[in-house]
């Protein structure tokens, strides 16, 4: 039987390394990337069945990777690991596209049943973290008020996510190939669209709503 080709995604070294060695016997590790953009671009080529990935990284953070991955590859399945333990970014994850949602503190073996349950077009939240997120849904099973980061557009997400890093707009315009006028705009609009007076609220407001990962 064939092996599931796995690709990871984590900038830490050692978790990278940690991670290598608990998938090695289960799955085929087709390879390890850093940051999310050398995830979308690395998946987009090696069209793995399962992507493993974090939530903080560097570039384009694990959930906002999700949208590009499953625009370019449907079928694949996402596993988010990770060290953020709440309801809100499970939901979210979930809510992006992902199968599975498992934090880091975790048995491997859980890792192991997440990535299985995935490709079996399962979902698997954190055995921790299950009642927790049930809750969340039968407070708000509609989301009935539109979450913040549904009103930005994908290109605002992911200015917000490099401003979050320390991206200046020059930095930020070569990374997304646009011009730091373009970088001004958006910030702007979304200062201008949620009342916010300067960055640094714009910063807060990110934060607090869970649209980008630190």
């Amino acid at each position: 039987m064939e092996r599931l080709r796995v690709l990871v995604a984590d900038d830490h070294v050692m978790m990278a390394e940690g991670l290598k060695r608990i998938l090695a016997d289960d799955f085929e590790l087709i390879g390890v990337v850093e940051d999310g953009r050398a995830l979308v671009d690395t998946a987009r080529r090696l069209r793995p069945d399962v992507v493993v990935t974090d939530i903080s990284m560097p570039n384009l953070n694990g959930i906002e990777a999700i949208y590009h991955l499953k625009r370019d590859n449907p079928a694949v399945k996402i596993v988010i690991l990770t060290m953020h333990q709440t309801a809100a970014y499970a939901r979210r994850a979930i809510e992006a596209g992902a199968s599975a949602f498992v934090v880091k503190h975790a048995a491997p073996a859980e890792l192991v049943m997440a990535i299985q349950a995935a490709f079996k077009g399962k979902t698997f939240i954190a055995p921790s973290m299950t009642a927790e997120v049930l809750t969340d849904i039968e407070r708000d099973p509609k989301h009935d008020a539109e979450p913040a980061h549904a009103a930005l557009t994908q290109r605002q997400r992911e200015i917000l996510q490099l401003l979050t890093e320390g991206h200046s707009a020059k930095e930020i315009a070569a990374a997304l190939s646009i011009s730091p006028r373009t970088v001004e705009f958006h910030k702007y609009q979304m200062m201008d669209a949620h009342r916010l007076r300067n960055s640094a609220e714009l910063l807060h407001f990110a934060i607090k709503n869970g649209i980008v990962a630190v």
